[in-house]
This record gives structure tokens, sequence and C-alpha cells, in this order.
């Protein structure tokens, strides 16, 4: 399965306006952004986990990240809440689901497949402000990629290169992106050479944005 696979394209999808696809798994639903290949993938997908719902133990050979947006994720390894973010790295394996139900934004297979860092955090702790009515925290850094997480102000702006290109999935709020108005639960796609430029609305904006990876999207085993 190919979808949104040619990443020398622009892709912007507002999340909350598509459907939920039934997974393999009884109670695990999802909505599709972007892949390369069938159950065994490098994906990009929102994940909706019922109450008491979860997934057989299993190994990530490629790698994991998400970011909790709903409820509360849970693993043999601990609880996490919203505004999370978590990589579990190549090697790694749990058993994940959720008592009360969750929602999580989640990439699989696009570690650097010797990457053995795991990493769990809370976003909005500890930012940094800078620029006028920009507070950020850099959440993980390496040869491959920078993923940020960003708080704006009430119509402040920020603007980054993107190397290597960018995605972006907004937390909270709406900002302006181009000709483009992105709101809770849009995810953007920028390809290598464009840059990104934000205004946020009058109600402020949060997102997580990573830049630098796309160039090393691949599908697994190639």
């Amino acid at each position: 399965m190919e979808l949104n696979a040619n990443f020398a394209r622009r892709v912007l999808i507002h999340t909350d306006d598509m459907p939920w696809k039934a997974s393999p798994m009884a109670g695990v639903d999802r909505r599709m952004l972007d892949r390369i290949g069938d159950e065994v993938a490098r994906a990009t997908s929102i994940v909706r986990y019922a109450p008491r719902s979860h997934f057989s133990a299993h190994t990530h050979t490629g790698g994991e990240e998400f970011i909790v947006l709903e409820g509360t994720f849970q693993d043999e390894h601990g609880d996490y809440s919203a505004g999370t973010y978590v990589r579990n790295p190549p090697t790694s394996s749990h058993t994940p689901g959720a008592a009360d139900g969750c929602v999580i934004f989640v990439k699989l297979w696009q570690f650097d497949l010797d990457d053995r860092t795991q990493l769990r955090v809370d976003m909005a702790s500890g930012l940094e402000t800078v620029g006028t009515g920009v507070a950020l925290k850099t959440l993980h850094q390496d040869a491959r990629e920078t993923v940020h997480y960003l708080e704006l102000a009430p119509n402040a702006i920020w603007s980054d290169p993107a190397a290597g290109g960018a995605e972006l999935f907004v937390l909270a709020g709406d900002m302006q992106e181009g000709n483009d108005v992105l709101h809770k639960g849009s995810w953007l796609r920028v390809p290598d050479g464009k840059w990104v430029s934000v205004k946020a609305g009058n109600g402020g904006a949060k997102f997580w944005i990573k830049t630098g990876h796309l160039p090393f999207a691949v599908a697994p085993g190639v």
C-alpha cells in the first residue's frame, strides 16, 4: 500500500474530518496519513484505542514515536497522559493499551536502525522563549532529524528553512501557513527546499514539528 508516498509533494490533511478505519486489532481504529507498506509499514497515523483495548506484545523493529493526544496511553513501562512525547527505538518492545481509551499521533519505521535512545517527555514543560510570542522545546535531535514542540502567542510568527523537509501537527489553536489555515488536528508535510512559515491565529497555537527526515523516507527492509 502507498498513501501520500511522494515526499516531494506538499500534503495537508485536516485529520478531524477523516473517518476512522478499523485496524486488525479489535477496538483500535486509525486514520492513515502516509504509508509505504501493508501492516508492516513506514507509516504516519492517528490511532484511537477504545476503553480496555490493547495490542499484543510486539517489538519495534523499525522504531516508533508518538504523541498522546487524548486520554492515557499505557504499557508495562508506565502511563502516559495527553501531551507526552515518546520514542521507542528499534529493538524496543511493549504491550500497548488504554484502560480508559486514548488517541495518539504515531509514526512507525522512521528511525535510524542503530538508534537506541528511549525517550518519554512532557512536551510543554521547560519551554524556552526564542522570539516574540514564541516558546520552544527541543524534544529530540540527531544527524537525521530535529523534533520541536512550540507554543505561539496570538498572532505570533515563526519560520524555519526546513532543510530536509518538515512535518507539522497542530495540537491546539489555529495558524496560517501560506494560503492555508491549519487548526487542531491538521497535519502538514512540506518537501525539502521549502520554508515553513506560520502565523498563529487570535487564540494562539501549539504544535509539534519535525524537520530534516524526509530524505530518509524508505519502506521497511529497503
